[in-house]
């Protein structure tokens, strides 16, 4: 691939105009088209962001010749089909968390996208911050010493309105899946796959999880503990806890933030935020940039067999708390 990557847009929702604010901040690709089941929904998105091409179908937008990837935001039950269709077509295809509503659906769009050689990822936005790189290579240099725990949370407070999507059922609403998902990820990201999962849930007046509560337990020994909830704000922190440091995460954890380093002798070592203005989706559209100019069929960053892995454990957390 030369240039600028050539960005389609299936969804015109809140994160899909996120997407398309942050990718005008960065040089590494832009939006051309977008996709919409409705012509005047495309047209609307599409004049608000200067975009020149607009589809009134999914099947066009994968379709148009101009469109290098497809990146896929849409609601949960909906990313297994369209990024379907984007791999059929093969369209490298980035699709929003999480990957899919459940286990068995990310196992059927891993395989889809290697049978087709074509490129895959989440856009687990987080992964590819500046803060969580530079977490990443603490970690791998061993300077926390043995990860004894990992802690994150992910609180949101919405009114209780039977219309929005987080509280429909038909829509996988919930907080596990919207807002738990980033706590899971990060706590794979730290210690792989758990050994036990053991979570219980408060139900919303709909029937969707209002509250998660986690605890995953490692062969390590090591443990996770994780919270969720769509009833509260909470303090969004994340920590990473070592026998010879400890890494506190600032809130909001998921976003781009600052974090310490906190030796076992109260040693503390600031890690400022370096760049609060810039968008935070721009740096996976430069991931999928980037593995497309090397030839890469997925990211070393987020890899698809660890996407297949967390929906097992959002599966398994689901079945814990069912009983």
């Amino acid at each position: 691939m030369e240039g600028e990557l050539r960005w389609g847009l299936i969804g015109t929702g809140g994160i899909a105009a996120t997407f398309a604010a942050d990718l005008e901040r960065t040089d590494s690709g832009r939006v051309v088209a977008v996709g919409s089941r409705r012509q005047e929904t495309a047209d609307a998105f599409a004049e608000r962001f200067g975009i020149p091409k607009r589809h009134p179908s999914y099947e066009a937008l994968v379709e148009d010749p101009d469109v290098d990837a497809v990146y896929v935001a849409t609601p949960h039950p909906m990313h297994l089909p369209d990024a379907t269709l984007a791999l059929q077509a093969g369209k490298p295809v980035l699709v929003e968390k999480p990957f899919t509503i459940d286990a068995a659906q990310a196992r059927e769009l891993v395989a889809l996208a290697r049978s087709r050689g074509v490129f895959a990822m989440e856009a687990m936005w987080t992964r590819f911050l500046p803060h969580v790189r530079a977490i990443r290579e603490i970690l791998a240099l061993g300077e926390l010493g043995e990860i004894v725990t990992v802690i994150a949370d992910h609180g949101q407070w919405f009114a209780a309105d039977g219309s929005h999507r987080l509280f429909a059922p038909e829509l996988s609403g919930g907080a596990l899946l919207d807002l738990g998902i980033y706590p899971v990820s990060f706590a794979s990201m730290v210690l792989g796959t758990p050994e036990r999962v053991r979570a219980i849930m408060t139900p919303a007046f709909t029937g969707v999880d209002a509250q998660t509560s986690m605890v995953f337990s490692y062969s390590s020994g090591a443990q996770a503990i994780l919270t969720s909830t769509l009833a509260a704000k909470s303090p969004t922190r994340a920590a990473i806890v070592g026998t010879r440091a400890r890494i506190e995460i600032d809130g909001d954890f998921y976003r781009p933030t600052s974090f310490e380093v906190i030796t076992k002798d109260g040693e503390r070592t600031a890690h400022p935020l370096a760049a609060p203005d810039e968008g935070g989706l721009r740096y996976e559209a430069d991931e999928v940039a980037r593995c497309l100019r090397e030839g890469l069929l997925e990211s070393p960053l987020m890899p698809l067999d660890e996407s297949v892995s967390i929906m097992e454990t959002m599966d398994a957390v689901v079945a814990s708390a069912r009983g």
